[in-house]
């Protein structure tokens, strides 16, 4: 998969450079990041494996992301023989004798704990509780990917963190011990979507950097498919299982791939571990050796570099430049938006009258085609235009589910899996387009910050879905102005379409003040 055209022009100048000494003098000319585009401009398979193992937590995210789908969902439920009632009673209405469970009282947490008449703040406690764990995690852990931990560390020490947690939840004895559980498992999870993102892109060439990116989306359909495949084999059986089987093999995974996984070599020479950046850009070089060992030869080896003690000072720093600031404010806006969008209407399947495992997978089987767009048009198509074209459609399908297919399921599915398929496109390009708004030494901190903003929206999802089995519009027609007036931020930020990405603070803005 390695681009050919490269690797012989490399190797004419590596023969050139036999013939003529006067070629010596151009390779000392590169930059750092020059140099680095050089050597894994192109994309081989070792990048392709080291991208698939990278991709994976990202399929466990999602799985223990939308769990709640199934373990907090209301069970069917049918009138006892000889009681007066009917199946459109209000169970809360009628004497408990009156009506029984279609399936075992212990297959959601609402028929276990005897939730069926709690309020919907008791009863989107848990999901809304996972992703403030997700807020707080994203403010405290997520930072440490720019400074001590590095990008590998945070992924698979999150992902552990989060799995862990949800291995406990599977014995919590009430709602306020599960909801606990559930906040430890988001608060594990923040960083994990981000950080493999920033692993995939930053390994990888600019010519390929949208492309592989698409990956984790693709890792991310594979684990809400899977979830509804474990959830439908189980669903006859208590929901605590449904956490023990996905919990379990992710654990497994996280302690056996850790040690084949190679670190950013952008995030080392950052810090000044020359050495190790080197040797990790020899395993996933996608040029010939030859030419490597000329390119190797020529990244001058320091022994020591000033490191920072305080990475919130750097957050601090970078937000008093304006032209920082103005990125910061403009993607969580956008974050915020496609957050309450794109989760929100994965959470309020069960509220279009469908068949929930079914209403799942046309879900998860739309998330595909929008994965397959962003894979094959995310580097030809630029990334404000088709931003903000996918974010207004998103907005008003959803708006239009509310007022067209009130009553009438068949077009209201059609058009919550047609906004879905745009705000998923959207998602997709959004998370890419961030990482490539700021500058290798804050990435994961400034993206992360980003991804609070779509975590802050997704903590209210679960509430307005709750709100929204009796009026509609705190459901889907929220989700589509959100998404909808989202798209306008746009307007403050740069297009990064096929730009290199900058290392440090002073470069990007040394670079942004050529470009004006």
């Amino acid at each position: 998969m390695a681009l050919p055209n490269l690797s012989e022009n490399l190797t004419e100048t590596h023969s050139a450079e036999q013939k003529t000494p006067e070629t010596k003098e151009v390779l000392p000319s590169l930059s750092l990041d020059e140099t680095i585009e050089q050597i894994i401009g192109g994309f081989g398979w070792s990048q392709f494996l080291q991208a698939l193992l990278v991709s994976v937590p990202t399929l466990i995210d999602a799985q223990q992301t939308f769990i709640s789908i199934f373990a907090d969902a209301h069970p069917k439920w049918h009138c006892n023989l000889n009681a007066t009632c009917n199946p459109k009673s209000n169970i809360c209405q009628l004497p408990k004798s009156a009506w029984s469970w279609a399936h075992s009282s212990h297959k959601t947490i609402i028929s276990e704990w005897g939730l069926e008449c709690a309020s919907s703040f008791i009863i989107g406690l848990p999901a809304s509780s996972f992703f403030l764990g997700c807020l707080i995690g994203g403010f405290t852990l997520a930072i440490f990917g720019d400074f001590w931990l590095g990008r590998k560390k945070l992924l698979y020490l999150s992902c552990l963190i989060m799995c862990l947690a949800s291995l406990l939840t599977a014995f919590s004895v009430n709602i306020w011990m599960y909801s606990a559980l559930r906040l430890i498992s988001g608060f594990g999870r923040a960083p994990i979507i981000s950080c493999s993102l920033i692993l995939l892109t930053e390994r990888v060439g600019k010519r390929w950097r949208g492309q592989i990116g698409s990956i984790g989306f693709f890792s991310c359909t594979v684990g809400l498919m899977s979830l509804s495949a474990i959830a439908y084999l189980n669903r006859g059986s208590s929901w605590r299982k449904l956490y023990l089987y996905t919990s379990i093999p992710s654990i497994s995974f996280c302690i056996m791939t850790y040690f084949f996984v190679y670190e950013s070599p952008r995030w080392l020479f950052m810090q000044g571990r020359d050495k190790e950046a080197v040797d990790v850009l020899r395993g996933i070089a996608s040029i010939p050796v030859n030419s490597l060992d000329l390119y190797t030869s020529n990244i001058p080896l320091r022994k020591e570099i000033s490191k920072v003690n305080n990475p919130y000072k750097v957050m601090k720093d970078l937000c008093k430049r304006g032209w920082a600031l103005k990125r910061i404010l403009a993607s969580m806006a956008l974050g915020l938006g496609i957050g309450v969008a794109f989760f929100g209407m994965l959470f309020g399947v069960g509220n279009l009258g469908f068949n929930i495992y079914l209403s799942v997978v046309f879900n998860a089987s739309m998330l595909m085609p929008s994965n397959l767009l962003s894979l094959v048009f995310i580097e030809r198509w630029n990334r404000r235009g088709s931003l903000f074209v996918s974010c207004i459609a998103s907005g008003i399908l959803s708006m239009l589910c509310v007022v067209l297919g009130r009553g009438r399921e068949g077009i209201q599915i059609g058009l919550e899996l047609a906004s879905l398929f745009c705000s998923c496109f959207a998602y997709n390009v959004w998370l890419i387009y961030t990482t490539e708004l700021f500058p290798t030494s804050v990435r994961s901190s400034a993206t992360s910050l980003a991804r609070q903003a779509v975590v802050l929206g997704t903590v209210f999802d679960p509430l307005l879905t709750s709100a929204g089995r009796r009026y509609e519009f705190l459901s889907f027609g929220i989700f589509g102005l959100a998404i909808f007036l989202c798209g306008f931020f746009l307007i403050f930020v740069p297009e990064t379409k096929g730009k290199a990405l900058c290392n440090t603070i002073d470069e990007q803005e040394q670079k942004d003040s050529i470009i004006v």
